[in-house]
């Protein structure tokens, strides 16, 4: 364990960010399987809003620096790319 004052203050501050990154991935994980899921079982209709919602939740990510930009990027592609051969 930190020492120093200012080392357990870090310390803190570390593990608050590690649960908040924690479920910012956990969120990006959901929405992806949820878009995949209703790929599977053939949901055409609604699965576009999904999509936006998945896009708004992985941009933000990328943007709070939890994940890198080409991961988003990438996540992304796939995902439109899923929902287009569905419609």
């Amino acid at each position: 364990m930190a020492n120093h004052k200012s080392a357990i203050k870090r310390a803190g501050q570390s593990e608050i960010r590690r649960l908040r990154n924690k479920a910012v991935k956990t969120r990006v994980k959901n929405v992806i399987k949820e878009i995949r899921l209703a790929a599977v079982n053939g949901e055409a209709e609604g699965v576009k809003a999904k999509l936006d919602n998945a896009k708004s939740v992985i941009d933000k990510a990328a943007k709070k620096g939890v994940i890198h930009g080409n991961t988003a990027s990438r996540n992304i592609s796939r995902l439109s790319r899923l929902v287009q051969d569905i419609a």
